[in-house]
């Protein structure tokens, strides 16, 4: 391949379905574009403290309502991710720098400036990286304790597969107060989906936050719309409540550009209702099932939510 492609088309070329039309979105999908006031001062913020987001970065749908209300999801370690998942937005290939050792101070300055009652920092995939960027997640959160010490924070790290299983004790000693980390589809997908991951190393990382610190909030969600039927849904719900997750989420797949994945179809929000109910059947603490979910969605009410669901069923609400 010429170096000088441009990182978004690095992309394996099953994920390209040019022959196969996408289905036209349905009423419930659509979203309005963003103009609030809101918006473009959220995005001063993020550009005056040199930050990305994944909002930006993976075309989130719902960036237009978060960023107006002064929400966005930080995106630490780069826009460059070294994996190339068929279903992922952001580019693919070598990362150009070393991490930035002054991005987690920035990162704290924009979380003071915008005033979050509660945050989401993510990344990139860093398999460049010895520790996968466990310390700088965890630097990350320690700058954010310290210049915005009212806010809580959650994570959404990347698997740490080729790291020394000991960097993770390094993210969660840093005590974020949600560990996220999404298996993204169910296992029968991985190899067209998310080639780079196992699923069963995920679901491992998730139950091994829980044996390091049993009063840490864990989260993960899934995409529906790739190809999946209900059950492998509901299979993977139960393997996320053997793993003692506590937070589900789960969100229609959207396909970014003709060269991803394709969309298999659109579930409709009474599917996702179901599915809502199954997994609070199953144990759940907390459920986020609807077309427009996406990991960082609503997390603070949702966190806040959380929080409560957990004294209710430890009979102390």
């Amino acid at each position: 391949m010429n170096d000088q492609t441009p990182p978004r088309l690095r992309h394996p070329e099953k994920a390209r379905k040019p022959d196969n039309p996408q289905p036209k979105k349905p009423d419930w999908i659509r979203v309005k574009a963003p103009t609030s006031k809101g918006y473009h001062a959220t995005a001063k913020i993020m550009r005056e403290n040199s930050l990305k987001t994944v909002c930006e970065e993976a075309a989130c749908p719902n960036a237009g309502e978060c960023w107006s209300q002064g929400h966005a999801t930080m995106m630490i370690m780069g826009d460059v991710c070294t994996r190339a998942c068929t279903f992922c937005n952001i580019a693919t290939g070598k990362p150009p720098e070393a991490l930035d050792v002054f991005e987690p101070g920035r990162v704290a300055d924009a979380v003071k400036k915008l005033g979050l009652n509660h945050v989401v920092i993510t990344s990139v995939d860093r398999d460049d990286v010895e520790d996968g960027g466990a310390e700088h997640f965890a630097m990350t959160i320690r700058a954010i304790r310290k210049q915005a010490p009212g806010t809580t924070i959650e994570i959404l790290t990347p698997d740490f597969i080729r790291c020394d299983p000991a960097v993770l004790e390094v993210v969660v000693e840093a005590k974020p107060d949600v560990f996220n980390h999404n298996l993204e589809t169910v296992p029968g997908l991985y190899p067209e989906v998310r080639p780079g991951a196992r699923y069963f190393h995920s679901l491992r990382l998730l139950q091994r936050v829980k044996e390091l610190d049993p009063t840490m909030f864990t989260k993960s969600g899934i995409m529906v719309g790739l190809g999946e039927d209900k059950q492998a849904v509901h299979a993977v719900m139960d393997d996320m409540r053997a793993a003692d997750i506590d937070f589900l989420t789960i969100g229609q797949y959207l396909q970014p550009t003709p060269k991803h994945h394709a969309v298999d179809r659109f579930v409709t929000p009474e599917e996702f209702a179901a599915y809502e109910k199954a997994a609070y059947g199953k144990g759940f603490l907390m459920v986020s099932a609807s077309p427009l979910t996406r990991s960082s969605y609503h997390a603070g009410d949702d966190f806040a939510r959380l929080r409560e669901n957990r004294l209710k069923k430890l009979g102390m609400a």
